[in-house]
């Protein structure tokens, strides 16, 4: 168990359009370029053992820059391939803000981080009071439909809703600006609301009208 006095204050980062991590969420990673690889090799060698997911972003004048917000998450899961590709497992700890990017001679990206705005990352698994399973299912039931996805319902019905609701911010194939704004909700209700937003958008755009209230 990680607590706060466990943090670094400098992590490695690593950017990826469309990648979201969150806490208590698992998310696997295939491991191919040589910078990166580099990241991972570092980062076994620590104790914590952290790598900072974060989405980058391009400024109006071509910028590449970061997002303010990203999570962090340890290396839990390890495998090399014959041909020297890595596939890890990320376990989510706790999202962070950054403060600057650190300059340095590794070949991957380092980040200055706040820790403290996130402190009940760290805590139990999160409720949502409000969650209305069934209302909920049956409107990412036609969302499924529409976009020719499968999955496992019987396994959906069953998971908690913290699990539920941050597995489908993870892999639904929401943008980048979206999954941010996933990323950044400041509860799981909150984040339950914008999936439902973003599904109930989607489904308006190809033609349903009926709505979630």
């Amino acid at each position: 168990m990680i607590t706060s006095a466990d943090l670094p204050d400098t992590i490695p980062v690593f950017p990826l359009p469309g990648a979201l991590m969150l806490p208590r969420a698992r998310l696997p990673l295939h491991i191919f370029e040589p910078r990166y690889l580099a990241m991972i090799e570092d980062c076994l060698k620590t104790s914590h053992r952290l790598i900072g997911m974060i989405q980058p972003r391009e400024t109006p004048a071509g910028e590449k820059r970061l997002q303010a917000i990203g999570c962090a998450g340890r290396l839990t899961g390890f495998s090399e391939t014959e041909d020297g590709r890595y596939m890890i497992t990320l376990s989510g700890i706790s999202r962070y803000r950054v403060k600057e990017e650190v300059q340095g001679f590794a070949p991957y990206r380092r980040c200055l981080v706040d820790w403290a705005p996130f402190a009940r990352d760290l805590g139990p698994t999160e409720d949502d009071p409000g969650f209305r399973r069934e209302e909920f299912m049956g409107l990412l039931a036609r969302y499924f439909s529409r976009l020719n996805l499968s999955t496992d319902w019987d396994s959906l019905k069953e998971a908690e809703a913290e699990l539920l609701i941050n597995s489908l911010s993870m892999l639904c194939p929401f943008s980048p600006e979206d999954k941010q704004a996933l990323l950044e909700a400041p509860t799981l209700t909150t984040r339950r609301e914008t999936i439902v937003t973003l599904i109930e958008f989607a489904l308006r755009a190809s033609g349903e009208e009926e709505t979630l209230q």
